[in-house]
């Protein structure tokens, strides 16, 4: 019965490392050759998929559950938020409506869906030609590209700081092999 057990926990291990890697943003994708408005607006999109990617890499219950007073989010409750905002920011590029969505989504669905969501958008603001095309509508409201800056990026970023900064706190920091200037990951030696 151990065997199984240990057999059982070693496929669903190898199977959640593997899922992991096919994720976008394990290390950021090469910049462009060219600036442009598009080529910039990707770039601060892949660092904030570099950062969200480690900041929940690895999170346990104990680190999801976390936070430090009534008053603020646990960490859970924040990656919804920061899933909610990557929706916001891929429905401008796809030039769609967002509307309010009930989701009883899963940490993990909600985690590789923000990154896919944040590669996505990444992926058609690197080939725009113009990104004032990008708006956020709510309804008939449509706000100008540059609120995604100082709105969903900005506020995730901020955010990504945040889960950072409570899974120390519960005693499970992020790999210090993580560079977020270089945007890659140290190899083991």
């Amino acid at each position: 019965m151990k065997t199984r057990l240990f057999i059982l926990t070693l496929i669903l291990t190898t199977t959640m490392i593997a899922q992991n890697n096919e994720l976008p943003y394990y290390e950021m994708p090469e910049p462009s050759k060219y600036f442009t408005a598009g080529t910039v607006a990707a770039r601060q999109v892949d660092a904030l998929g570099f950062r969200f990617y480690h900041a929940t890499n690895g999170l346990t219950e104990t680190d999801l559950a976390y936070k430090p007073s009534d008053s603020v989010r646990t960490s859970v409750e924040t990656v919804d938020h920061i899933y909610s905002l990557s929706k916001i920011l891929l429905n401008s590029t796809l030039k769609k409506e967002n509307k309010k969505e009930q989701n009883d989504f899963t940490f993990e669905h909600k985690r590789s869906a923000t990154l896919n969501n944040l590669k996505q958008a990444a992926d058609i603001l690197r080939e725009s030609e113009d990104i004032s095309e990008f708006k956020i509508i709510f309804g008939d409201t449509k706000v100008p590209f540059w609120n995604n800056i100082n709105g969903p990026i900005s506020d995730s970023v901020w955010h990504c700081g945040q889960i950072a900064s409570f899974r120390r706190i519960t005693g499970n920091p992020m790999s210090s092999k993580v560079n977020h200037f270089t945007g890659k990951v140290g190899k083991d030696k």
